[in-house]
């Protein structure tokens, strides 16, 4: 109350502002019922929420309650997204949209890979009673009222777009996203097509694995989008293979947290009075690497199109929300993830699949360059594997994915950060101290369950 206080006169001079007090008030309250299914008229909580709000942004900052951007101690440096670039992604032609159900797991559902990664992917939930419990409440939080519902008729003037975004930037963190940045959204990101039922109803076991499949049309196209992304726990990947019991529910765990954010955050701006579509596991309509990237969150890796951010790596999953809200834009950055990966190759010597190449530099695909990672390699492995359910060995390995806050790491990316030469010394560095293939048990909370992994086949 001190600092509102502070600003009152200022305050009383602006036509909008936003206070975290009276967004906890009425915009998260709204969200949060409206995800429960108990909003009965919008444009009421709409009106609740531009009479009581009062806020005094960070100008110039990143957001109020984090005033920096973290980047774990790399070297940053702005890059740029128009035709030729997204950011140190070179565009070489038409980035062609394509349809989900042509996407790695997509694949394993519809049977176009083996039968055996068919009936993996089917059972991947059975197989593993926590990544259950994640699916069952992620696909609570993924039918279209959830993700898209309706927007209050009376929209809350936005005179300064930078106030919003911190703004927006302060409610991601506030409802505990790790890392939240804003960009211009990439047409080519959305799909031409999305596969209903999802791939989480699948996995869930709450479809058959017979069921019919379907294409819908994605005919959406917003300008903005908000990408959030929920750090996978590092202890956990200090402790296991990468393709152990717990392999899935790292992911599963973090699609979990950041649907939930999207979904409330949505919410939110749709009560304001815009447009705002949540994307996540269990519903998106759109593919997660251009928006990060456009975000400001990442680079693109050896691993394919996973992008990593300079402070964790590709270490968690992320949802976003595509929104008309006017924002101010972060723009792509440039951390010498590409320099690094080129001399680094240690996801593709561990990758137990070997679907990720050894190349030396990223080649044509689809109208952008990207190293040609062979995903149904990959999905083949991550639905058949019976160590355990799933795989993230790569991101265990990375030594961008897998170091523990502390000057020393942070002088360690910062040398990674600095171009190819600096890139093989930090490399050398890491395989010195065996990071990354280490498996560290004092860290293992949880239990195996062996006897769930072996995949059920038709006799």
């Amino acid at each position: 109350m001190s600092e509102i206080s502070q600003n009152k006169e200022k305050a009383s001079k602006q036509q909008f502002s936003v206070s975290r007090r009276g967004f906890l008030k009425t915009g998260v309250a709204a969200a949060a019922a409206g995800v429960m299914g108990a909003i009965a008229a919008p444009s009421k909580m709409a009106n609740a929420a531009s009479t009581s709000l009062s806020y005094q942004p960070a100008k110039g900052k990143w957001s109020k309650l984090r005033p920096e951007a973290n980047y774990g101690g790399a070297s940053v440096r702005s890059a740029e997204h128009n035709d030729q670039w997204l950011g140190t992604s070179k565009i070489t032609g038409k980035v062609q949209k394509f349809d989900e159900q042509d996407g790695g797991f997509c694949l394993a559902i519809r049977g176009l890979l083996s039968e055996k990664a068919k009936y993996g992917y089917y059972q991947s939930g059975l197989r593993s009673p926590l990544a259950t419990s994640n699916i069952i409440a992620i696909n609570a939080i993924s039918g279209p009222e959830m993700v898209d519902g309706p927007v209050s008729q009376e929209r809350l003037p936005i005179p300064d777009p930078e106030q919003m975004s911190q703004h927006i930037k302060d409610l991601a963190y506030y409802l505990r996203a790790d890392e939240v940045g804003i960009g211009k959204m990439p047409s080519y990101a959305y799909y031409a097509s999305t596969m209903e039922p999802t791939q989480g109803a699948f996995a869930s076991g709450m479809v058959s694995k017979d069921a019919t499949i379907t294409k819908r049309p994605v005919t959406a196209s917003l300008p903005n989008v908000i990408v959030v992304a929920v750090e996978q726990h590092l202890e956990t990947y200090l402790a296991s293979t990468g393709y152990d019991g717990i392999a899935v529910s790292q992911s599963t765990r973090c699609y979990h947290a950041s649907a939930n954010i999207a979904v409330m955050m949505a919410q939110y701006i749709r009560i304001l009075g815009y447009n705002a579509r949540a994307q996540h596991f269990g519903n998106y309509e759109a593919v997660m690497g251009p928006c990060l990237i456009a975000a400001g969150m990442g680079e693109l890796t050896r691993t394919g199109d996973c992008v990593a951010h300079p402070r964790f790596g590709f270490r968690s999953k992320v949802a976003a929300i595509t929104t008309d809200l006017p924002l101010a834009l972060d723009k792509p950055i440039d951390f010498g993830m590409l320099d690094f990966c080129r001399v680094c190759k240690k996801c593709a010597d561990e990758c137990p699949s070997k679907a990720i190449t050894l190349d030396p530099d990223p080649v044509p695909y689809n109208g952008y360059l990207r190293w040609n990672t062979d995903s149904k390699k990959c999905t083949e492995f991550r639905c058949s594997n019976e160590e355990g359910v799933s795989c993230g060995r790569c991101i265990k390995v990375c030594p961008w994915s897998s170091k523990e806050d502390s000057w020393f790491h942070e002088a360690g990316i910062w040398i990674g950060s600095q171009g190819q030469a600096a890139s093989k010394l930090l490399k050398s560095i890491d395989d010195m101290f065996g990071y990354g293939t280490e498996v560290i048990d004092k860290y293992k909370w949880w239990l195996e369950w062996p006897e769930f992994y072996k995949i059920q086949m038709p006799s």
